[in-house]
């Protein structure tokens, strides 16, 4: 069964049991700040998880296209992905888990035809102060007793555990604590916000039946990750809210959640352990030059990345160095550096300069063919105008960076690595991928580090002029060009730390400033803190900074010895950059930080202060962008 077939009877199999059918949401969340991409097709339906009423209803079925930019490194396996489409369907406060275990089960083995003897299913064997999931077992038993399946049951706590005692006959349901079958957005339980909803799930896996790899562990085990099991679907049971003291309360709202990734259910009907081996990949496999398909961890990179380079463009994504568009820009790179590497046996080949990689436009173009119908806002004519311009400025840059890596001769550690970056825009991928036993000893973290260095740097730059606050672009020119400009960046720069106070006189002192950038047309500020803020808190916080800025606090600055401003209580969050004596701002009884300046006089010529954005930048770090007017 084709890829393409099992979608179609997918959503045909939950219309017709009440389910109505919605559009894919576009890959770049429109109104959930939380993160970059589309990575599930839970997160467009988060609104209507957390209470509010969809417009079609309580039944909702669809086909999501997702994007995770944290699978980019893992690609080249035989299972990653990090375009796919994820298949889905919710009840929000309607049916549970009876029908819902009962269906997917039927899907699976009636309509996509997958044989019953070859699905394992893991539950929730309790953890956090939530029982075990006994329900769900006891259903699973009956479905796999009506086919005469073995219906035992194994409680694994631990992976460890699960990895020492492996299967054991007559084992079909796998119970698993917090780390595999819990789930909510910020993953454990210790981890969930107050508020946040979350629940026990029960996952699918096929058994493709290939021998254990001991290198994954003494025995296999449904999340073994040895090849031999592959998880094809995952139905969440949304019923718990974490409270503020740490326990959990049932929702009002019971709701189901089921994702299953359309390629893995494919290999799984086509029984082929390697997903880029089934039709799903078929017509790019026929465009890739020889040299390309003999080299198979190449041949899936060149094919992955040209699926997800289509789907974000015609999404309306533009490479560029900073978020989204860096990720973007990382995929067409990185597909750009292999395929060259493949094609020549090395960078000792050919020179990149000279290379048109018109196969890598050629796959885009079969992206575009395999899916239009599906998704017709694919644009062929964009997709490969955006990959044109792209490669064209990144092969200059590469071709050099290529030079400079076969130049040196000894081990590359993270501060040369970063330097290539820097200065070639090498990605850490490329290094690692092609330096060969020269980047043995190059380690992911720590070159993140050396990233983290930079940026305080540039950031101890900024402060020495302008207080940390990011007023100098990475070049060193001021964002600010002129007088005109210089004053609009200094009242924005002003409502910085009435922002910080504000923050954290609402959420208290877990608030830490992270970062901030500064340009005339608006303030940028990064602060630790583990959730989205609801439309209400924004408010809040908006509303404390006006009220500060109509109060016309008189802003002063005190010099003082660095340790006698500590002492004041006066803020400092980039304390290994100060001087011995430093600038102390305090505006009124509102706020008072270590800086180096400028700032208005009074608060009151800062103007209406108005937040346009907040989202999440990283795990447990959010981002306000704010204007004044």
């Amino acid at each position: 069964m084709t890829h393409s077939e099992i979608r179609e009877k997918f959503l045909k199999f939950f219309q017709e049991r009440g389910h109505k059918i919605v559009p894919s949401s576009s890959l770049l969340p429109e109104n959930d700040p939380t993160t970059l991409f589309t990575g599930s097709g839970m997160q467009p339906m988060m609104p209507y998880l957390l209470g509010e009423r969809h417009p079609l209803g309580k039944r909702i079925a669809d086909s999501q296209k997702s994007f995770r930019a944290e699978d980019i490194e893992e690609i080249g396996d035989n299972r990653h992905t990090t375009f796919f489409e994820m298949l889905g369907n919710w009840s929000f406060g309607d049916y549970w888990k009876e029908e819902q275990l009962n269906w997917i089960f039927d899907f699976l083995t009636s309509e996509v035809g997958l044989n019953p003897h070859r699905l394992y299913v893991t539950v929730f064997s309790g953890g956090a102060g939530i029982s075990r999931d006994d329900e769900s077992i006891a259903i699973w038993q009956k479905i796999f007793q009506s086919r005469n399946i073995s219906i035992k049951y194994a409680l694994l706590d631990t992976l460890s555990e699960a990895s020492r005692r492996g299967i054991n006959e007559d084992e079909r349901i796998f119970g698993y604590g917090v780390e595999k079958n819990w789930w909510s957005r910020a993953g454990e339980p210790e981890n969930m916000p107050a508020g946040e909803p979350g629940g026990p799930d029960s996952e699918i896996f096929y058994d493709f039946g290939t021998p254990h790899d001991p290198k994954y562990g003494d025995r296999c085990h449904p999340n073994c990750d040895c090849g031999r099991f592959l998880e094809i679907g995952n139905s969440v049971f949304m019923e718990y809210r974490k409270k503020a003291d740490g326990d959990f309360e049932k929702l009002t709202q019971r709701n189901v959640d089921f994702g299953g990734g359309l390629e893995r259910i494919a290999a799984a009907a086509q029984n082929q352990s390697d997903i880029f081996m089934t039709d799903t990949f078929e017509s790019l496999r026929k465009l890739m030059p020889t040299k390309i398909v003999e080299n198979v961890e190449v041949a899936r990179i060149m094919m992955d990345h040209s699926r997800a380079i289509a789907f974000l463009i015609s999404d309306g994504l533009r490479p560029s160095n900073k978020d989204k568009g860096y990720v973007l820009r990382r995929l067409i790179r990185r597909a750009m550096a292999h395929f060259h590497q493949a094609s020549f046996g090395s960078f000792a080949g050919a020179d990149i300069l000279g290379q048109d990689f018109v196969d890598i436009e050629n796959l885009l173009s079969a992206v575009i063919d395999q899916y239009n119908a599906t998704y017709p806002e694919l644009s062929k004519e964009l997709v490969l105008k955006v990959f044109s311009e792209e490669n064209t400025k990144y092969r200059h840059a590469l071709n050099n960076g290529i030079r400079e890596l076969k130049k040196i001769d000894t081990p590359i550690d993270a501060k040369m690595a970063f330097r290539l970056f820097e200065s070639y825009g090498l990605t850490f991928e490329i290094i690692k991928d092609f330096a060969g036993d020269k980047a043995s000893i190059l380690d992911r973290k720590l070159f993140d580090e050396e990233f983290r260095k930079h940026q305080e740097i540039s950031r101890a730059g900024a402060e020495k002029k302008f207080g940390g606050h990011g007023l100098l672009m990475d070049t060193g020119e001021l964002k600010a060009g002129n007088e005109e400009e210089l004053k609009k960046a200094t009242r924005l720069h002003t409502a910085t730390h009435l922002l910080h106070a504000a923050l954290r006189k609402i959420f208290g002192e877990e608030v830490k400033q992270q970062g901030s950038d500064i340009t005339p047309e608006r303030l940028r500020f990064d602060f630790t803190f583990p959730r989205k803020l609801t439309p209400e808190e924004i408010q809040q916080v908006e509303d404390m900074v006006n009220d500060a800025i109509k109060k016309e606090l008189p802003v002063t600055k005190t010099e003082m010895p660095y340790e006698d401003a500590i002492k004041s209580g006066a803020l400092a969050f980039f304390k290994q950059k100060y001087p011995e004596k430093v600038n102390v701002y305090t505006i009124g009884d509102f706020s008072k930080e270590l800086c180096g300046g400028p700032h208005v006089s009074n608060t009151l010529e800062i103007g209406r202060f108005r937040i346009v954005k907040e989202e999440s930048i990283s795990a447990g770090v959010r981002r306000i962008r704010a204007v004044v007017e």
